[in-house]
């Protein structure tokens, strides 16, 4: 699972997405951001064999999709996972970035604007984007059933 984050270090939902932003407004065009996205992915490759079952399958994406989360003994949620897709697990990885070491209230509470923000949302294919709202859709619903 992702490393464990102290609660004083860890940046707000609005930090993240700030940080996010300023990243990509590094790369003059889409094609240097789209590699930017596939090298964040290349990070969740390590995803471990034990956990690419169906078990952990993600539906919902064109691409294989292993997902999973764990609420850790701090009370937080941590989410991992990886593709066989690169641009997909770049967006997994942006999208854990933002909500994974989070407490559920938290993460209920975090809207994810940097997608459109970075204009991620247009550079998407129809398949991406649904399959990126359905992990997000997911990750609110494991945050939901922590609270309730």
């Amino acid at each position: 699972m992702n490393t464990r984050v102290n609660d004083e270090n860890q940046p707000s939902g609005d930090e993240v997405q700030a940080e996010i932003a300023s990243e990509f407004a590094l790369f003059g065009d889409w094609t240097e951001r789209y590699a930017y996205v596939i090298d964040l992915g290349r990070s969740l490759q390590n995803f471990p064999e034990q956990y690419r079952t169906e078990e952990y399958r993600f539906h919902g994406c064109q691409a294989t999709v292993w997902f999973r989360s764990e609420l850790g003994e701090d009370g937080r949620l941590y989410f991992d996972g990886t593709s066989d897709s690169t641009i997909v697990a770049g967006l997994m990885a942006l999208v854990f970035r933002l909500y994974s070491g989070r407490t559920p209230q938290d993460i209920l509470q975090i809207e994810p604007y940097f997608i459109d923000e970075i204009g991620l949302k247009a550079h998407l294919s129809t398949q991406r984007a649904t399959g990126l709202l359905g992990m997000l859709q997911s990750i609110k619903q494991q945050a939901q059933a922590q609270v309730a």
